[in-house]
C-alpha cells in the first residue's frame, strides 16, 4: 500500500472517487484548467513567499511553505468553496509536524484571489480523529470492488474527473 499523503486526507473529505482513482495514479489534473488556474495563482501570488519560507517533505507530504520560526504552515488555494476539505489537508499538515516533534505549530489558509486568510489549530479532537480516518482510507483503498459511485454534487463539474465520471451519462 502506497504512503497515504495530504492529498489522499483531503481527497477523502472531497470525494472517496477521486481519492481511489488518485491512489490508483489515475491523475486527470493535467487536462484540467481549473488545477493550471490553481497553479499559475501558487506561482504569482506571492512571489517573494520562496525567500521567507520552505518547502519541507514530510510523511510522504509536501508542504510548499513552512514558516520554521513562528511553526506555520501556509497553504494556499484558489476558493473557499471546498474549505472542509483544505482545513483537513491543513490539519493532516500540523498532524504530521507534531509527529515529527514539533511543537504547537499552526496554519493559515490563504485565499488570494478573495482576500481572505483562514486561520487552522489542531484540537484533541483532531488529534484522536486523523488516526481513524487514516485507517479508513486504508480499507477505502484496499478495497479491490470496483471505483465508488459518483457524488453528483454541484462542484464535480469542475473537478479534473469530471469527463471520467460522467462518460456514460
Amino acid at each position: 500500500m502506497k504512503t497515504l499523503t495530504a492529498t489522499h486526507v483531503k481527497y477523502y473529505h472531497l470525494c472517496h472517487r477521486k481519492l481511489w482513482l488518485f491512489d490508483r495514479d489515475v491523475w486527470m489534473e493535467h487536462t484540467s484548467e481549473a488545477v493550471a488556474a490553481g497553479e499559475l495563482l501558487h506561482q504569482t501570488a506571492y512571489p517573494q513567499r520562496a525567500e521567507r519560507y520552505r518547502e519541507i517533505s514530510i510523511g510522504g507530504s509536501k508542504i510548499d511553505f513552512y514558516d520554521p520560526q513562528r511553526k506555520v504552515v501556509h497553504e494556499m488555494k484558489k476558493s473557499n468553496k471546498m474549505a472542509d476539505s483544505n482545513i483537513a489537508q491543513v490539519k493532516y499538515y500540523l498532524w504530521l509536524l507534531e509527529e515529527h516533534g514539533v511543537e504547537n505549530p499552526t496554519g493559515i489558509l490563504e485565499y488570494p484571489k478573495l482576500r481572505q486568510t483562514q486561520p487552522v489549530d489542531l484540537s484533541d479532537e483532531d488529534r484522536a480523529r486523523i488516526p481513524l480516518e487514516l485507517e479508513a482510507m486504508k480499507a477505502l483503498l484496499a478495497d479491490d470492488t470496483p471505483c465508488p459511485p459518483v457524488i453528483n454534487k454541484p462542484f464535480c463539474k469542475q473537478c479534473a474527473y469530471y469527463e471520467f465520471c460522467y462518460v456514460a451519462e
